[in-house]
Order: C-alpha cells, then sequence, then structure tokens
C-alpha cells in the first residue's frame, strides 16, 4: 500500500487545512506514518486496512477498518448507532 491511499483515507477540510499549525501540521503527518505502518504490517488482517475519517454531521473522527477489496466497513468506532443517539440527546 502507498501513502497517498492512506492520505486519501484521511479527511482533512480544506478551511481547516490552511489554519493548521506547525504542531497540528506534524500531529497529522505522525497520524498518516502510523497508519501506513499499521496497514503495511497486515495487523488488521491481510484483507483490511484502517482508515481514519470525519462524519460530517457530528464533526467526530471515526476510526473505521475497510475490506480492501470491496470497500465495505468492516467496523467502525464509535458505531453509527452510538453517534446517531448523541445527536437525539443533542436535540433534547
Amino acid at each position: 500500500m502507498n501513502i497517498s491511499s492512506v492520505q486519501t483515507s484521511v479527511f482533512v477540510p480544506d478551511a481547516s487545512a490552511s489554519a493548521e499549525t506547525p504542531q497540528q501540521k506534524q500531529e497529522r503527518q505522525q497520524l498518516v506514518q502510523a497508519v501506513k505502518a499499521v496497514n503495511d504490517s497486515n495487523a488488521m488482517g491481510d484483507r483490511n486496512e484502517l482508515t481514519f475519517v470525519l462524519d460530517r454531521a457530528s464533526h467526530r473522527t471515526l476510526v473505521r477498518v475497510i475490506d480492501r477489496q470491496t470497500k465495505e466497513v468492516v467496523m467502525q468506532i464509535p458505531p453509527e448507532y452510538v453517534l446517531r443517539l448523541a445527536e437525539q440527546l443533542k436535540q433534547k
């Protein structure tokens, strides 16, 4: 797996990317390298890869394990039902 495929999995909004501090940029680069190392080690299995994404509705970072062949989400932290429950509790 090359680093470009890992970077496309990490969602960074355009507005915040330009306002990123040097420390935030370094932390993001370290995260990308850590994800690449995990994916290269096959720690998630031969068919799976680790990704980080930003949920647009809740603006929370999600950790996902994705099947490399089908691109389906195998596991997500926090699960979808927890995100929706948090939304419902916020509305009350």
